[in-house]
């Protein structure tokens, strides 16, 4: 359910690809299905002797669909949501106990279980398949999503696990992980991010059984599709699902955020879920989104196995609520290895109240670049992913400044602003200017543009 930061949202990119001569080699996760150990970060790029990529302890043969850069894949193990005490594992931790306290069994046990150690390397058809994606969905594209080859990839949201965890007898769970997208390069959007996903199933007992007279409603009917829910489902049960979902969530972020928390809820549309919704808080007079959510495709419960239960899905982004709790003002400062800013978060307890100090505002450096596009080949996340793997974390943000067509050639004409800013020190223009020659030779290496540098 986690594709929440706009699933429908189509960028345009497509071809900067590990080099086929990458290996990495790693540690494997020992489970797909209910493991919580986390997966090792304790693996390095090395030189090569096929075209495969080990990652995590496997090998994947690279093909046409391969385009996981050499930076992404340092990123793969570093588990950031499970390093106690940097600010996404308080997030996780304080979405944790307050599931763990509020929702139990019968035997006083907690009904929802955690996985937080799942491999991020995923197969296309868990992270599209089994979720009822369809062929021709934008959010397949190599544009959006990094992969190893046709079968395998990155996740690109925590989605990718519902069925496994469905089909191995869950009904209650929260699975978090990282999640990598190739996307646009501000202080708010970065290609890789974690996510949590929360799923509950209900028979038409655990459903009804608070009801006056429930004895006779049912979850599943032959109806219509409608707006408001399947066609599959009863409206008794749909909007009783609804209610749950929107209440289970509504207390959590209160508990989170505090008293007093203005929530609203927006229709919106995501392939597996029907109806859907994504949840706006009003923080210091802002209203933000913060999570997606809605009512499961009965579909995608049915082919797991639970074919007598209708159930919900949400998926949130952990540093978009840490950014908002903490007031963080760039998602870069996550890969901080600065004491500084790790410091700030290491306290007596999870709930403890934290305002980040910025460490200091380091002046930025500014570079424009532009270039004439190849007739058909070019698209934008293209750029950012070769900018991202040059530039690394100096990159602040890339802006398209102009796009301007030749009347009589008929060319196309792209100016990008590149801000350098490194989040723990000043840059120097040396090193900026070696980085940003670095940028237009690639550009026209690997994009095939015309450079009008």
């Amino acid at each position: 359910m986690a594709m929440l930061w706009k699933f429908m949202r189509i960028a345009k990119y497509s071809k900067t690809a590990l080099s086929p001569k990458v290996k990495v080699r790693g540690i494997p996760s020992h489970s797909r299905h209910s493991s919580s150990k986390s997966v090792p970060s304790d693996f390095a790029a090395s030189a090569p002797c096929s075209n495969t990529v080990e990652l995590l302890g496997k090998s994947y043969p690279q093909d046409d669909y391969s385009n996981v850069t050499e930076k992404i894949l340092s990123k793969v193990g570093k588990n950031l949501h499970n390093r106690k005490h940097h600010p996404l594992w308080l997030i996780k931790e304080q979405v944790k106990e307050h599931f763990y306290k509020h929702y139990l069994g019968r035997r006083g046990t907690p009904l929802f279980s955690v996985y937080d150690g799942l491999s991020p390397v995923v197969t296309v058809q868990q992270n599209f398949d089994s979720l009822l994606i369809p062929q021709n969905h934008a959010s397949r594209r190599k544009e959006d999503n990094y992969y190893l080859n046709r079968d395998h990839m990155l996740r690109a949201h925590t989605s990718a696990h519902q069925w496994d965890l469905i089909h191995s007898g869950l009904d209650a769970f929260l699975a978090v992980g990282d999640v990598y997208r190739r996307d646009t390069i501000d202080n708010t959007h970065y290609p890789v991010f974690h996510q949590m996903e929360g799923v509950r199933l209900f028979s038409c007992h655990e459903l009804f059984s608070s009801i006056k007279d429930g004895e006779g409603l049912q979850l599943f009917e032959q109806g219509h599709r409608t707006a408001h829910k399947q066609e599959c489902h009863t409206m008794e049960a749909v909007r009783l699902v609804e209610f749950n979902l929107k209440q289970v969530l509504t207390k959590l972020m209160t508990h989170i955020f505090g008293d007093g928390l203005q929530v609203r809820w927006v229709d919106c549309y995501f392939p597996f879920t029907h109806p859907s919704f994504e949840m706006e808080i009003n923080f210091q007079g802002e209203w933000m989104e913060v999570l997606g959510c809605g009512v499961m495709e009965q579909q995608l419960v049915n082919s797991a196995g639970a074919q007598d239960k209708i159930g919900w899905a949400f998926g949130l982004g952990l540093e978009r609520l840490a950014m908002i709790l903490y007031d963080i003002p760039d998602i870069r400062l996550f890969w901080s290895e600065d004491e500084r800013f790790l410091k700030q978060f290491v306290g007596p307890h999870i709930w403890q109240k934290i305002k980040f100090q910025p460490l200091s505002r380091y002046p930025p450096l500014i570079n424009d670049i532009s270039f004439w596009l190849p007739s058909d080949t070019y698209s934008q996340n293209d750029f950012y992913d070769l900018v991202r793997t040059i530039g690394g974390d100096l990159i602040e943000k890339v802006v398209l400044l102009d796009e301007f067509a030749h009347p009589k050639t008929k060319k196309v004409s792209h100016c990008y602003r590149i801000i350098y800013r490194h989040p723990e020190r000043t840059l120097t223009q040396d090193e900026v200017h070696r980085i940003h020659q670095a940028i237009e030779e690639s550009a026209v290496r690997e994009l095939g543009v015309e450079g009008r540098f």
